[in-house]
């Protein structure tokens, strides 16, 4: 497996765990037993979205910078042949 796919696979399952613990946030508000421990549960994923989504954004652009030409436009120069 290579670097960008497991950036991606990690950042696909702490955005789960972010969703969970968002609506465990919710479902906590909305029944009053809203405590600042549950407040930090959904706080802890974001530590890790943040630099794996950084890094996909940068990503396309850094290719270009580089002039990886395979894996930036790659799929527009198949589709010319």
């Amino acid at each position: 497996m290579d670097w960008n796919r497991r950036v991606r696979q990690i950042h696909r399952c702490v955005a789960v765990a972010f969703m969970l613990a968002f609506v465990i946030n919710t479902v906590a508000i909305l029944l009053g037993k809203y405590t600042t421990t549950v407040g930090y549960l959904a706080v802890v994923p974001l530590f890790v979205l943040l630099p794996t989504g950084l890094y996909m954004f940068v990503l396309p652009y850094a290719q270009k910078w580089r002039g990886d030409r395979n894996s930036a436009n790659g799929a527009a120069v198949a589709q010319r042949r």
